[in-house]
This record gives C-alpha cells, sequence and structure tokens, in this order.
C-alpha cells in the first residue's frame, strides 16, 4: 500500500528532476527554465545561466545530472534540444552551479546532424561508476532510418567523458565512416536510463510506435533493430519493417503492446520499501502510472503499476531520495512534484 504527497506544484511540463547533496531538487521545465525546489515545497526563481532551447513539441530543457564529484566541482548536466543550421538537436551542457545560476556554461556535445521537425530528442543522461557519461538520444521521427547509419547520431546511445571528449575504449573508435561517441544503435527514442547498482551496466526504457516500448540494457556496439524489426506498427496501423527478430539484432529485455509511454527510470534500492529493493521503477505517460517491474536473473518476473491520486496522471520522470522514499513529476501545464510513501500499519 502506497499514498502519494504534493510537494510542489505549478510546474511547467517539468521534465527531470535530481537531488542536490543538501536534499533540495533541481527541476527542468521544458520550456527552458532550471529550478531548484526545497522538501517543503518552496520553488525558486529560475536559474540564470542556462542554455537557450528549442522548446517546441516534444524538445526543450530535458535531463538534469550532477557531475560524480559535484561535492567538489559543483558541477551540472543538462541535455536539451539545441536550435541551429538545419533545425535542431540533442545536446549536452556542464556548468558549475552558484548562486541563483550556472556559471561558466560549456556545450560538451552535440548531436549531428541537426534537422527539422520537434519530436525524438531523448533524452537522459546517466553516469557510470567509472565517471563515463551516456546520453540517450531519439532518431527525431521523421528520420528513423538513420538509426541504422553509423554516421549519424539520430537513434543513438552515445558515451563520452564528463570533458565531452570520447573514451578509447567505445565501441567505434578508429572505425571509418562511423561517430567514434556511438555506444550503440538502432533505438527509436530512449526517454529512460539507470545504472543499474550492483552490475553498473546501462539499462533503457524507448519509446515503441503503436506497442513496442522496449526495456534494454544496451551493450558496447549492439544494434538494436529500429526500424528494421519491432514489435510495434505504425501509427496509420501499417508493419514497420520486416518484422520482430532479424539476425545481428538484439531483443529487448521486455515490451509493451498496449505501450505505457515511459519516461524516467530508477532502480530502488531504498529501506522504505522492503519490497521494492532492486525493482525498476517507471514513469508511464499512457494512461498515466508508476510501473514497477521486478527483476530475477536479468529478466522481468512481475510488471505492477500505481494510479494512486495524482500518480494517475503523466509520469516524466522517477527518483529516490535520500530517505528513500520514491519522487515523481507530472508532465503537466501545472505540473508536480510528488512523494511516493508507504502506509504504515
Amino acid at each position: 500500500m502506497i499514498r502519494v504527497e504534493t510537494v510542489a506544484r505549478g510546474l511547467e511540463h517539468p521534465w527531470a528532476l535530481e537531488f542536490l547533496p543538501d536534499g533540495r531538487m533541481l527541476v527542468t521545465e521544458r520550456e527552458g527554465r532550471l529550478r531548484i525546489v526545497e522538501l517543503s515545497g518552496r520553488v525558486s526563481a529560475p536559474l540564470a545561466g542556462v542554455p537557450g532551447v528549442y522548446a517546441s513539441g516534444q524538445g526543450g530543457l530535458l535531463d538534469v545530472a550532477l557531475d560524480p564529484s559535484f561535492a567538489e566541482n559543483r558541477l551540472v548536466y543538462l541535455s536539451y534540444a539545441e536550435p541551429g543550421e538545419g533545425g535542431a538537436g540533442t545536446a549536452v551542457a556542464r556548468g558549475r552551479l552558484g548562486e541563483g545560476r550556472l556559471e561558466d556554461l560549456q556545450v560538451i556535445y552535440r548531436q549531428q546532424p541537426k534537422v527539422e521537425g520537434g519530436n525524438h530528442f531523448g533524452s537522459r543522461l546517466a553516469f557510470t561508476g567509472d565517471g563515463k557519461l551516456f546520453v540517450t538520444q531519439g532518431e527525431r521521427f521523421s528520420h528513423r532510418k538513420q538509426a541504422q547509419d553509423l554516421s549519424s547520431h539520430l537513434g543513438k546511445i552515445v558515451r563520452i567523458n564528463p570533458d565531452g571528449t570520447t573514451p578509447e575504449d567505445n565501441p567505434f573508435v578508429g572505425r571509418s565512416g562511423a561517430r567514434p561517441e556511438i555506444w550503440s544503435y538502432g533505438h527509436r527514442n530512449v526517454q529512460a536510463a539507470a545504472i543499474h547498482p550492483e552490475s553498473g551496466q546501462l539499462w533503457t526504457v524507448e519509446h515503441g510506435a503503436r506497442g513496442g516500448d522496449e526495456l534494454n540494457h544496451p551493450e558496447a556496439g549492439k544494434n538494436y533493430g529500429w526500424p528494421v524489426i519491432t514489435y510495434g506498427v505504425d501509427y496509420s496501423g501499417l508493419k514497420i519493417g520486416e518484422g520482430t527478430a532479424k539476425e545481428g539484432m538484439e531483443q529487448p529485455v521486455y515490451y509493451w503492446d498496449p505501450v505505457i509511454a515511459p519516461s524516467g527510470m530508477v532502480f530502488y534500492t531504498g529501506d522504505a520499501f522492503p519490497g521494492w529493493k532492486g525493482s525498476v521503477l517507471i514513469g508511464s505517460m499512457q494512461p498515466g502510472a508508476l510501473v514497477r517491474l521486478e527483476l530475477s536473473g536479468g529478466k522481468v518476473v512481475q510488471e505492477e503499476r500505481y494510479r494512486e491520486g495524482e500518480l494517475g496522471s503523466r509520469i516524466r520522470d522517477v527518483q529516490q531520495g535520500p530517505d528513500g522514499l520514491v519522487y515523481v513529476v507530472t508532465d503537466e501545464g501545472d505540473g508536480r512534484l510528488l512523494r511516493v510513501l508507504p502506509v504504515r500499519r
């Protein structure tokens, strides 16, 4: 049994939240604002120094993450839709958190090419235990064939160093015609990512079309099939690609049909919900829920959905707080930051 409290309201399409060491939260709003929310519910004015964003359709200010050495360097990372020549593309910038602003902002990654349209930017940021940064992206909807093209960043997960340089052990370093930042490819629109607390492995959830949302653990150099294979069909009802399987392309760990429209995920490690330990918690925007997957041996053995109170809204991001409770944001014009608590008996 759970109950849900509203911590803060009045956020405009909040997209991501990240806890600061002092318990406050950084929250992004898709329109291009970064705010600090206190546990009391007080919402700060927008921080200055945030990069300009392409706030159209699904584009805007997206994920936020702290540097693993934040306590020493105060660095904050943002992913966002960046306007530029050719249209827009997913980008990552970092800056030092100062008083009411980000200082010394630096763009460390830009998706290439930039293309027209307002859909499928991704994007989540996930730091590994050794300090590498995964950036998940989409294939920009109308450009889905590029998900199979290694000369394009579209439909790829990339792995970079915190300063934006490329790790020497990336799978396509030195390969002619391939972008060296690429970690895995054949992705549609990855809007959820988390590092497994025990294995250190990247896990993701990505949007399908009509059917075919996928849970994956993307591995170096592997092809996850989009748009050649999928468990979904096009929005028109027509078949996509060649079917559900093809040699040389990976199968999902788990998929949904009908879809849950996933966004945001976390591996739960706290003590507040003992029965949830080791589970994956995922935000669902359609029909709206907090989704819990129980894993065993790398496979999903049980799924539960929670819609109590405001959890029936479009859940955009999910995080575990330092108190072991679960916090989510709802993707609405009057968006809320919610706290999920156990019901004590």
